[in-house]
């Protein structure tokens, strides 16, 4: 059996455009939601990918609405929502499954990965974060309480910048 590299795995743009992971970029992979508590991290999450932007980073947000229904909206909705409330730069991708039986290819790859306290499975709620090094690693699971502007996501993201 082969595994999958995680820039083969099949995305789509939050605009229904076919795309892949970007190659060659430290990325901050994150389930986003717009009617969440953890909301108001779309504020670090965009400081995050504009100041390392020129240093070969990127975030990804991906919508999903498995968590108390916090992302109803249509794919319109959900770029109007980030563009105008927070100032969201960064590439979204379509609504999808995190978890269980429907979760997409990518989240069933992110979530072997075990966090810092050694805990792999199921995503816990919105805004949970996976950081992948420019060679397509996954190298770092941080969970949903952790800010995006938290000391340790930022040393682990200097970490694998390709760009000094």
């Amino acid at each position: 059996m082969t595994t999958m590299s995680l820039y083969e795995i099949p995305l789509n743009t939050l605009q229904g455009a076919p795309t892949s992971l970007p190659e060659g970029k430290a990325l901050l992979v994150v389930n986003v939601a717009s009617r969440c508590g953890l909301t108001p991290q779309y504020t670090g999450l965009e400081e995050l990918h504009k100041t390392y932007a020129d240093r070969g980073f990127s975030v990804l947000g991906f919508p999903c609405n498995q968590f108390l229904g916090q992302e109803p909206g249509t794919a319109e909705e959900i770029a109007e929502f980030c563009s105008a409330t927070y100032g969201v730069s960064f590439p979204l991708f379509e609504k999808l499954e995190v978890n269980g039986e429907d979760r997409h290819p990518l989240f069933a790859h992110l979530t072997a990965v075990p966090d810092a306290a050694g805990e792999a499975g199921d995503v816990q709620w919105n805004f949970e974060k996976w950081l992948v090094s420019p060679n397509g690693e996954v190298v770092g699971r941080f969970r949903p309480g952790t800010e995006p502007l938290d000391p340790a996501l930022l040393a682990a993201i200097e970490a694998q910048l390709p760009l000094s």
